[in-house]
């Protein structure tokens, strides 16, 4: 579903077809001097900013294919930190490198490595707003590739840590890092190209002279100036409205 934004861009586009099939219809009367309001230069510009519009839809999709992707990568890694946790608990592995370990596993999850006691120190007083602490949630999708890498590290250095299970093995958790940072990485660049290409929309529609809103503003004073304020010709262009970027 297009956002109030993107359709405000769409109808913009829509609009200026309008005004090119006015300015058409005029026939060899809509004779400008400036080259840039010429009818095959209109069209051109047109194309240009249906282009524009359809390549911000393609760099979209593209990134919503690499978010659900990076998703479906990354969903069964607060399972496995738990049974990785069950697995070096099982072996002879000394005590401090399972808490080590339950560290990671927390810090994956999103929970506190230790609670957070509270008294009456930091209590806010009766009716004062309430102190908000900095989260230490840490499920950015960077910190948990940080934190994942971390615990294969972890695991690495501990000899006791071989589990029969493929899915628990350090080869089948080292791949599963690597397709989770391609993932990660691959949202990153989509990303880029989807915010690239919104900039080149916006240069299109919306640049200083020469993009699509100045152009056709430009248009309509020629089309008042050669046929009056009163003529039907400008009547049929005057209610089209042409306004500069819509607020994201």
């Amino acid at each position: 579903m297009s956002s109030p934004t993107e359709t405000g861009h769409a109808k913009t586009v829509a609009t200026f077809q309008d005004l090119i099939a006015f300015c058409t219809s005029i026939g060899a009367s809509y004779n400008p001097s400036n080259p840039a309001l010429k009818i095959p230069a209109l069209n051109a510009q047109l194309t240009a900013a249906n282009t524009a519009l359809q390549n911000v839809k393609a760099a979209k999709t593209a990134l919503d294919n690499a978010i659900n992707a990076r998703d479906i990568t990354f969903k069964p890694l607060r399972s496995l930190a738990t049974r990785i946790v069950s697995a070096i608990a099982a072996t002879e592995a000394t005590a401090q490198t399972i808490a080590d370990v339950n560290s990671m596993k927390n810090k994956i999850q999103g929970r506190r490595a230790k609670t957070v006691t509270k008294s009456a120190a930091n209590l806010p007083a009766a009716g004062a707003e309430p102190v908000r602490t900095v989260s230490t949630a840490q499920l950015s999708f960077d910190k948990r590739v940080d934190n994942f890498a971390q615990l294969i590290a972890t695991l690495t250095a501990e000899p006791k840590y071989l589990p029969n299970e493929n899915e628990l093995r350090l080869t089948t958790l080292s791949a599963m890092l690597t397709g989770m940072r391609a993932r990660n990485s691959d949202v990153i660049n989509a990303s880029t190209a989807a915010s690239n290409a919104r900039i080149a929309r916006d240069n299109v529609l919306y640049h200083n002279l020469t993009g699509l809103v100045d152009t056709a503003r430009a248009a309509k004073v020629y089309i008042k100036s050669v046929f009056g304020a009163r003529s039907p010709e400008y009547r049929q262009v005057r209610g089209l409205r042409f306004v500069n970027k819509p607020l994201r």
